[in-house]
């Protein structure tokens, strides 16, 4: 069946309404359904219904959309509700031959029929299964999808659970969780020996977290508000888009990351708030603050292979990468023993032969993104998209401290990086050699890949943590679309 604008009708009989009316009910070759019921309605197959019931002699079309009433989705600012639309076809023939030619509709769009649903109950205020029972379940159960779910219970168990997966049953994996948790499943499929298969398996984000960066960048690309409404739709309709990993290096260690990276003022507010998570996402805002109060230089440097365009800027260099110490691969969960370390190694790249170029410390805050939302209120990166193969590097070196708050500020419509204080480029591959800080030489800092803490330095506040990487050089390079995300839109 064409769904491609075709408005000729496949099907056009006259059906009973609730309300006693009979009217003409059509469904047409692009998949629209029209009847009059309270003036013109229609709903469209692949934007708005979700599946259909039959209840005796009635059909129940079951649908979200923009409309006033009905059952809102929680926290839903766009309106999204679910609703059904209930007719009786005035024959048996006319009723079987609906029930087929609605579920061919359907089955042509190409959803998934099988999901594993990963829900954090632990991330942002602890409401991820309220959201997956309030806001998700009910749209994959109208949608007739098949759900194996799976509580995550610990770090990194999500990624345990990616690396072990038998794929071949499902037709994708959804998070219910802030952005930590499609990291850790990220990095669990690009372990695996089959993972050239495995990261073809395509991954939904439903917001749960604090953050949501990635849920925003996805949703905010066509105007929809960041709910768990809208983004469960996404999933449904099975739209897909290339997304872009970075494989962050050190010695043998790896680790693959889809969000950002974060050295100096955004990794110390990000990670060093924790303390604060009882309020939400308001503790970035209260600590973004006291930092900036009590602002840290970092000594250092980093080097980068500009993308085009982007030549000028810094000063020219050599590909120079060397670790300084062996790493102590974080092990502190015993469960975590089950991943081996293989699988993906990274972009085939010969790093050597390209176009290096440098800044010198000290910096305020070195800051790479791979999508354009760092969270639901941080446009970080206004100019990422999520397969262009570059990494956007947003830095700050030499700030005064009213100009830094003011630009801060600016994070929510992304207008920081237009600040004269502010680099803004875009690079594919990178080097950070982290330092001490200015004010403490006895001071380091900290490393934050995707929310989570990566390396630790001397002094810090969570100092003596186990982490996967230690405080010292690294160097990150990308892989162009390499993971697949179930979309708002196509590709």
């Amino acid at each position: 069946m064409d769904q491609s604008g075709d408005s000729k009708p496949i099907l056009n009989h006259r059906v009973l309404l609730p309300d006693g009316s009979v009217t003409p009910m059509i469904l047409t070759a692009d998949g629209c359904l029209r009847w009059l019921e309270e003036g013109q309605r229609s709903l469209s197959v692949d934007k708005e219904v979700l599946g259909f019931s039959t209840d005796g002699p009635n059909i129940r079309i079951k649908a979200l959309v923009e409309d006033l009433g009905g059952l809102l989705c929680f926290g839903s600012s766009g309106g999204l509700v679910r609703k059904e639309f209930v007719f009786q076809p005035l024959s048996e023939e006319s009723r079987a031959l609906w029930c087929l030619k609605l579920r061919e509709c359907v089955d042509l769009l190409g959803r998934p029929k099988r999901l594993f649903v990963f829900v954090n109950p632990f991330g942002g205020r602890r409401a991820g299964y309220k959201i997956y029972l309030d806001d998700v379940k009910p749209i994959l159960d109208d949608a007739e999808i098949v759900v194996t779910l799976q509580e995550t219970k610990y770090q990194r168990h999500a990624e345990e659970v990616a690396y072990s997966l038998d794929i071949t049953e499902y037709d994708g994996i959804v998070c219910v969780s802030g952005d930590g948790i499609l990291v850790e499943v990220i990095n669990g499929l690009l372990r695996r020996d089959d993972w050239v298969d495995a990261i073809k398996t395509p991954l939904g984000v439903v917001p749960a977290g604090t953050g949501n960066g990635m849920a925003k960048s996805l949703l905010h690309s066509i105007g929809d508000p960041c709910t768990a409404c809208h983004a469960t739709l996404a999933i449904i309709r099975g739209h897909k888009c290339s997304l872009d990993v970075a494989t962050i290096s050190q010695g043998e260690v790896k680790h693959f990351a889809v969000l950002m990276l974060a050295w100096g003022l955004i990794a110390d507010i990000d990670i060093e708030s924790e303390k604060y998570r009882w309020m939400g996402s308001a503790r970035l805002d209260f600590y973004a603050l006291q930092r900036i109060i009590s602002l840290r230089h970092y000594k250092g440097g980093v080097s980068f292979v500009p993308a085009p365009g982007f030549e000028d800027y810094g000063e020219p260099t050599r590909y120079d990468y060397e670790t300084a110490s062996v790493v102590d691969v974080d092990k502190s969960d015993g469960e975590t023993d089950n991943i081996r370390r293989h699988g993906y190694e990274g972009p085939n790249i010969n790093l050597k032969d390209l176009n290096w170029r440098k800044f010198d410390g000290p910096f305020i805050s070195v800051w790479l993104h791979n999508v354009p939302w760092g969270a639901e209120n941080t446009m970080a990166a206004p100019d990422a998209k999520m397969s262009d193969g570059f990494l956007d590097l947003i830095i700050i070196r030499d700030c005064p401290k009213l100009s830094l708050l003011a630009l801060m500020t600016e994070l929510n419509n992304g207008r920081h990086v237009k600040s004269p204080f502010v680099t803004y480029i875009k690079v594919k591959a990178f080097i950070l050699t982290p330092g001490t800080r200015v004010e403490e030489p006895n001071k380091e800092g900290i490393i934050d890949a995707d929310g989570e803490v990566l390396a630790l330095g001397r002094e810090t506040i969570t100092s003596g943590q186990k982490t996967l990487m230690n405080y010292d050089k690294l160097q990150i390079s990308m892989h162009q679309g390499l993971a697949t995300l179930f979309s708002p839109c196509r590709d």
